[in-house]
């Protein structure tokens, strides 16, 4: 994909949830993504695993964007956790997206100080998201826990979704210390309709009622706008109009690609 702004485009691993990493690898490559994200649950990624992923992604030039997802909890960092760092180290990731699993913002501090050390020893940023039904809701909590880790590894994650559910805008973003945006996430949705209080219907929505580029509301102009002009873009398109459309990964990742570079003004080739 031509890149604009020098964007780099990336497929998110929810666009294609229901197929293993090597599929979402050639479907990224094949559709002309620029990048890819997988999803890792630490024991079913044995060495072999990790070394022909890691090649495969090489073979078809693409970024690993990122690896998810990492859900922190309060106290010293489980072994699973640990190694969640390492896969991501293994694979040549540049992220490990991360969200608040379990506790209270302020006692996810430690835990994810420690995750940022190690993913700095390892070469990975450590990517913390904020979602109104996680423990870490909101981009100010998100913020104080990044500030706090005072790390060159530590990285705030964006998802358009997610800021507007949070009442935020593009000036929040603009706000930001433009070295914690690693990269950001990209979709759009419809306007608000649940409170704000409604974890079991937020995260239904976040799961299957994303919307492509220019088919909702979102300002997704002033968040381009917003954030540092490289940075890259995860296309975060957890649909499930998506998912019957296209049941075919190819058809599926091909169907995002091609209005993702519609909506940003890029040569679209079938």
């Amino acid at each position: 994909m031509q890149r604009v702004r020098d964007h780099r485009i990336g497929l998110a691993s929810g666009v294609l949830p229901e197929f293993d990493a090597e599929i979402v690898v050639d479907a990224a490559a094949e559709a002309g993504f620029d990048a890819v994200g997988l999803w890792v649950v630490p024991d079913q990624w044995p060495a072999a695993r990790i070394r022909t992923v890691r090649a495969a992604v090489a073979a078809h030039g693409l970024e690993l964007l990122d690896i998810e997802v990492l859900r922190m909890r309060p106290g010293p960092l489980a072994d699973d956790h640990r190694r969640m760092v390492e896969i991501a180290g293994e694979l040549g990731a540049r992220n490990l997206l991360v969200v608040g699993g379990e506790g209270k913002a302020d006692a996810l501090v430690e835990p994810y100080a420690e995750l940022c050390a190690l993913g700095a020893a390892h070469g990975v940023r450590i990517a913390l998201e904020f979602m109104l039904f996680s423990r870490v809701r909101t981009l100010d909590e998100a913020a104080a826990v990044v500030a706090a880790a005072q790390s060159p590894a530590a990285a705030l994650l964006i998802d358009p979704l997610h800021l507007d559910r949070a009442g935020y805008d593009a000036a929040a973003i603009a706000a930001l210390p433009t070295a914690w945006l690693s990269y950001a996430q990209f979709c759009d949705a419809p306007a608000a309709t649940l409170p704000v209080d409604d974890s079991v219907g937020l995260l239904a929505e976040a799961k299957d009622d994303r919307l492509l580029p220019g088919e909702g509301v979102l300002p997704l102009h002033a968040i381009l706008d917003a954030l540092p002009p490289a940075t890259p873009l995860s296309i975060e398109l957890r649909s499930r109009a998506l998912r019957e459309t296209y049941p075919d990964p190819l058809a599926r990742a091909h169907a995002v690609r091609l209005a993702t570079a519609e909506w940003l003004g890029a040569p679209v080739a079938a």
